[in-house]
Formats: C-alpha cells, structure tokens, sequence
C-alpha cells in the first residue's frame, strides 16, 4: 500500500514537472500568451464549443500589436501565433528555411497515404515537390482545363434536374453536395483518368470514398486534434488517421490505373501519367520504412499518397468555394448580374461561344468575385510552420527555439477590420488591381506564399472558376427558405465547412 502510495506521488510529481516545464515556456520567454489549462493548453472546447478559427480569433484580438507574435499552447505543442505581417513575410519568404515544414502528421509506414506533398518534410519534400511541379505548369493546366470544361456541361445538366427536382419539393437545391460532384468527376479524370459519373450518380463509388475521407473518422474530432498539433509524438505511438477501407481504395485504384495503363500502352495527358514518367522503380528504402527515397523515382504507395492529396485537396476546397461564392452572390444580386454580364460579354467575342483556359483570363470580374470569397471564406483557418532550428525573431531578443510551431492566422487576418474594413461584407472591389496594390502582400493568404505555397492553386483557382461560369450563364440564384444567414459553420471539421449544407432558390434563365 505504502509503495502504491509512493509511485503515485512520484507520477504525480513527474506530470507536475513536465506540465511546468512545457506551460512556462513563453512565460519564460517574456511572450505576451494566454495562460494554458493542463493537458488542454488553449484548446478548452476545440470541436465543441469552439473551433480553431474562434480561439485564434481570441488570442489575435488580445495581444495583436504587443509584439510581433502571441504565445498559445495546442495541446501541449508550443506554438507562436505570428499577428505582424512583416514577420509572416519573415517566415514565409525570406528566412523560409528555418521555417520549411509544416510539422503535419505523417506516417508513411503505418498509413501510407499521409506520406503526400502536404505532409513531407526536409529533402523529402523537396524532391517530391520538384518532381511534382511540372505537372501544374501553366501549359499543362491549359490541357486540363478542356476537360474541366467538358464536366462543367455535365455539371449545367445535373444542376437543371435538380431544379426540376426542388420545384416538386419546395424550390430549394442543396448546392455544396452538387459542386462537390462536379469537382469529383473532375479530379477523377484529371488525376486518375476515370469516369466517375458522380453527377449523373450521387452515390457513385468515387464521391462515397470523398464523403467518408470528411465523415468517417477514425478517431473522435479531440483526438484527431490532438494528432494534427502533437504530429510527432502521434507518429511515435504508431497512430494512424486515415480509416483502412479508404486506404485500400485508393491504393487498389492507383494500381489497377498504373498496372492497366502500361500493359496496355495507354497515355493520358493526367497527373497519374505524368507520375508513371516520373516512377523509375520500387525503393527497398521506402518499403521497410526507413523514409521516403526519391533518388530512383515513386513507390506505388508514393504515387497513390500524392493522388490522394490532389483528389481530396481538389474536390473539396473548390467545390466549398464554389458553393461559398454561390452563396454570396444569391445575397447580392447585383454582384451576381454584373458578373454574369462580364461573362456573356467575354463569350460574345469567342467563335462558337466556348470557354477555354485563355478566355477565363479574360474574366477580370470573375477573378475578383473568387478573390474576395477566399478573403471571406478561407478554407484553412490557418497555416503552420515548424521551427527547424533557433530562430531570433528580428528587431527582438525574442527566439524560438527548435520545434516550436509558427501559425499564421489565416481567417483573422482576412476578417481583420484594419485591413479589411467591414471584414463581415462582401465586396470584390477589394481586389480592384489599385486596392491589392496598396494592401501588404501577407493580407491575403488563401494558398499561403513562398516556397510552400500551394502546388495546385492554378488547378483550383480555374476548376472553380469553370464550374462557377458553367452554372451563372444557365442559372439564377437567390435566397430561399432554407438558406441560413449567416451560416452556420461546422466547428469539428478543420475546413471550413457548414453544419447544414447550403440551400439556394436555383431558377433557370
């Protein structure tokens, strides 16, 4: 009993020192922070009460311009919220490589699709990314764009039969889950060129396995939380996040596509053929786990974990921008019709009346209207850096020390009423070529910036853009009984998304 007694007291006076020694560290610093809570740190209430984007918004409200960064424990990950966007352009630009990896969770020998371009680190990701830009060049995006173009008639099409579908049922159509069918079929075809009839389908296999990667969850939301701002340490105990079906699923596809494709002699201007170029042969290295070695080319396993981030990034972000755009254009109608004038106008002079990569470039008002729905709707509530070395912060005596994390918040910047005045109104003239030129380039963060930015935000940028004049030449939308305003945004969901779907009054012209 006594010896009971003493070992609890010991394990008591452990977890005492180590909470001390993590939850003092800004303290120490001389950081202005937000007292943590044990084991929780600032996270109290994360996926219930709060979301990321509402404890950021705490913390930037409180100590922006007490210094150039505010201290905040997730979990019991150090992290320095930089609220100066001249640091921002520190960390992201020009001392990038103190700052090169995200410190996202990985674990490529127990889950090997989390061993994508997002999550790599060090010389990983750096020849991933190398290897990897050539398929997003501008000539390349040109390719693909015929066949966005292609899925965008198809998406005018499953649209108007869901407008034929609410009249029966009240004239409401639930747009997020439309969009996301349209970019489905287009990542689809663009990554594994397959015909995913999503849109035709609702329950086709490819937009079930993209619903689950959201819904289904391997774990409960607190403890996928705690995976994302503790990656190492969950990377140790063995975790893995994504759930083994999806896995399977996209495995099997990858190498059905690739082992398909070469007995047949088939080629296809894709992401999938520009990685089967790029796979030279297997790595023994990456097979037995000792990292991810691209001297020789891609694994399969490689090949399937870049595919993955491309179809989850692609479908998701844009089909939420599309519908988050939809939305603000049923609230504002006379946004709604200059930018369905423009669009007209620019067809009007093209033979034949067809969009193409060169005509969307033409649509200054359309790029303008996306601009200020990623300013109003960043997907990311922030972004993440990870400290690989001391670091002194400029024109302070403040350092970071190795592993600290650095979040640049993303969502309170763009809602910050001293860059953006009305943060909560929709207004594209913000982005008129006079306005952005006088803004600081680090206000505006929806792909990040530098060297880490996103490798597919031409991709998705024009995909949304498709989709979007695809639907305004054919349709009118407008508020209807359903529609919440303001929405009601999902607080478990680390993208931004809605509680309820999004519901619009869809009228053909």
């Amino acid at each position: 009993m006594l010896f009971t007694i003493a070992l609890l007291g010991v394990v008591l006076a452990l977890a005492y020192s180590l909470h001390v020694k993590i939850f003092s560290y800004w303290e120490k610093k001389g950081v202005p922070h937000e007292k943590p809570l044990p084991l929780v740190g600032n996270m109290k209430g994360i996926s219930r009460k709060y979301h990321f984007r509402d404890i950021n918004q705490r913390i930037y409200k409180k100590f922006k311009g007490k210094a150039p960064i505010a201290g905040m424990y997730m979990f019991f990950k150090r992290t320095a919220m930089i609220t100066d966007l001249d640091f921002i352009k520190q960390v992201m630009i020009k001392d990038f490589s103190y700052f090169q990896d995200r410190g996202a969770f990985n674990n490529p020998r127990d889950d090997p699709l989390t061993g994508h371009l997002f999550t790599l680190e060090g010389e990983e990701w750096r020849a991933m990314r190398h290897k990897l830009s050539p398929v997003f060049t501008s000539g390349k995006m040109k390719q693909m764009s015929k066949v966005i173009v292609d899925v965008g008639l198809r998406l005018g099409d499953a649209m108007d039969m869901a407008v034929k579908e609410a009249k029966v049922e009240g004239g409401n159509v639930e747009i997020k889950d439309l969009c996301a069918r349209f970019t489905t079929d287009v990542i689809g075809s663009c990554a594994f060129g397959l015909e995913c009839n999503s849109l035709q389908d609702p329950n086709a296999e490819f937009r079930e396995k993209g619903r689950e990667i959201f819904t289904k969850r391997r774990h409960p939301a607190l403890v996928q939380t705690f995976m994302f701002t503790n990656a190492r340490l969950a990377r140790k105990l063995r975790m893995k996040v994504l759930p083994d079906d999806v896995t399977e699923f996209f495995l099997s596809t990858v190498k059905s596509t690739v082992d398909y494709r070469l007995k047949n002699g088939i080629k296809r201007n894709d992401f999938m053929e520009q990685m089967i170029e790029l796979r030279a042969e297997d790595q023994e290295a990456a097979k037995k786990g000792r990292g991810i070695d691209l001297s020789h080319g891609l694994t399969l396993e490689q090949m399937a974990a870049q595919a993955f981030v491309f179809f989850v990034a692609g479908f998701e972000t844009s089909s939420s921008t599309m519908s988050f755009c939809l939305y603000e254009l049923a609230l504002q109608p006379e946004i709604q019709q200059r930018l369905r004038e423009e669009i007209e106008s620019v067809l009007a002079n093209v033979e034949g009346g067809e969009l193409s990569y060169d005509v969307l470039a033409e649509m200054s008002y359309l790029d303008q209207v996306l601009s200020e729905t990623l300013r109003k709707h960043p997907l990311l509530p922030h972004l993440v850096r990870e400290v690989n070395r001391d670091y002194k912060i400029p024109s302070t005596d403040i350092v970071l020390d190795k592993g600290v994390l650095a979040l640049i918040p993303v969502h309170n910047i763009h809602h910050d009423p001293e860059i953006y005045p009305e943060p909560e109104k929709f207004d594209p003239s913000r982005f008129d070529p006079e306005e952005v030129k006088d803004r600081h380039p680090m206000a505006y963060l929806p792909f990040g910036d530098g060297p880490r930015n996103c490798i597919g935000l031409r991709f998705g940028k024009i995909q949304a853009k498709i989709g979007l004049v695809s639907l305004l030449r054919r349709f009118k939308f407008s508020v209807s009984n359903r529609t919440e305003v303001p929405l009601i945004l999902s607080k478990k969901n680390f993208l931004l998304g809605t509680d309820n779907g999004m519901y619009l009054k869809v009228e053909s012209i």
